[in-house]
């Protein structure tokens, strides 16, 4: 029987607008983005074989081109509406930091951060500028590969922060592997990036650790 025979309350759509987006599971979710299921499943239905297939939420939302377009029921404009609908999202949540100061939202930050590089498969390195009053200026992703200490370079990063007129910087890089303690080499770039920008009136007010479903803030275990 199709979603549009169901009791109004169960219909995915409906129990949105009446309950809101957070009282719906993410096979409902799913099904709204859907819109439609295939011959002989409905939309909630295909949902949820996708979500088994994919392993859950994450793993589909953050599957390439070629896997997400080969599962029954998807393809090109799926992906690619639901590529829109990922920056979207991401754009959002940078305007919504860049409305305040950044240190009176840490939890805006950490989702934002966590938004960006979390799902890469690779390690990536990102800087968010801050003006003297700790508002945004800009969020750039600076290097990307295995970082060390040779391959992440201060004097790169304290020349774009006099570019911006920079008062403060964000560090934040993510770990594939999906562990978010931070290793010596991390500790070991910050200290050169801390002792680097301090030359230049620029504070190192955080450094993030992006993880799997965790981000660990160098300021919070005390090493700033």
């Amino acid at each position: 029987m199709g979603i549009n025979h169901w009791p109004a309350g169960e219909r995915p759509r409906e129990k949105l607008l009446n309950t809101g987006a957070q009282a719906l599971s993410d096979a409902e979710l799913l099904a709204i983005f859907l819109r439609v299921g295939v011959q002989g499943r409905s939309a909630v239905d295909l949902a949820r074989d996708l979500l088994s297939n994919f392993g859950g939420l994450r793993q589909l939302l953050e599957a390439d081109q070629a896997s997400f377009c080969a599962a029954h029921g998807l393809g090109t404009a799926k992906y690619a509406q639901l590529q829109a609908t990922l920056e979207l999202s991401r754009r959002h949540l940078a305007s919504q930091l860049a409305r305040g100061n950044a240190l009176t939202s840490p939890a805006l930050v950490r989702h934002y951060l966590s938004s960006q590089l979390r799902h890469l498969g690779h390690e990536e390195f990102a800087v968010l500028f801050l003006d003297t009053q700790h508002r945004i200026i800009r969020y750039e992703s600076l290097f990307r590969g295995t970082l060390d200490s040779a391959s992440v370079y201060p004097r790169e990063v304290a020349k774009r922060a006099l570019e911006l007129s920079a008062g403060a910087v964000i560090l934040a890089h993510n770990h594939p592997s999906g562990v978010a303690e931070p290793s010596d080499a991390d500790r070991r770039i910050t200290e050169r990036l801390k002792d680097a920008l301090a030359l230049f009136e620029v504070r190192v007010l955080d450094h993030f650790v992006v993880g799997d479903g965790e981000v660990v803030s160098f300021a919070e275990r005390g090493w700033l």
